[in-house]
């Protein structure tokens, strides 16, 4: 079996697995995630199935996250109460991705207590001016 055809989010958009659809076109489909990390936690998926955000062409970036502050701005009408958004995309498994067809997602914030948290951690005197200027200029050198 492909990978598209074992993938739970392409069954979900070809209707074979059921969802709570929250906005469709030709280009994404979004609906609630199943685990609702916090109400209204909706998932962003391009139709077109890619494993990840490495996989991304220029013009499917541009189609799926042009969509995002239309279905943020959906969340935050449908719920007033809303605080804050946190917009999340995992690539690859150390980054916590488990399902592998691309998705964004879009988690509501009500409060400092709604079972939600991210941590950065503060490395601010581990590297030394010349070393993050290393790694500006490794990343600069591979952007094309």
């Amino acid at each position: 079996m492909s990978a598209m055809e074992n993938c739970i989010f392409c069954k979900i958009i070809n209707q074979e697995i059921p969802s709570y659809k929250v906005y469709e076109d030709d280009k994404i489909y979004a609906f609630l995630d199943i685990s609702q990390v916090t109400k209204g936690h909706t998932l962003v998926v391009p139709k077109q199935h890619v494993a990840d955000i490495f996989e991304y062409d220029d013009d499917l970036a541009s189609e799926v996250f042009a969509r995002i502050p239309k279905i943020a701005r959906a969340i935050e009408k449908a719920f007033p109460e809303m605080q804050g958004l946190n917009i999340m995309n995992n690539n690859k498994e150390l980054a916590y991705q488990s399902v592998f067809h691309s998705h964004i997602h879009l988690i509501p914030r009500y409060s400092k207590e709604d079972d939600f948290s991210i941590h950065f951690g503060d490395h601010t005197n581990k590297y030394s001016q010349e070393e993050l200027q290393g790694f500006a200029d490794a990343i600069k050198e591979q952007v094309n």
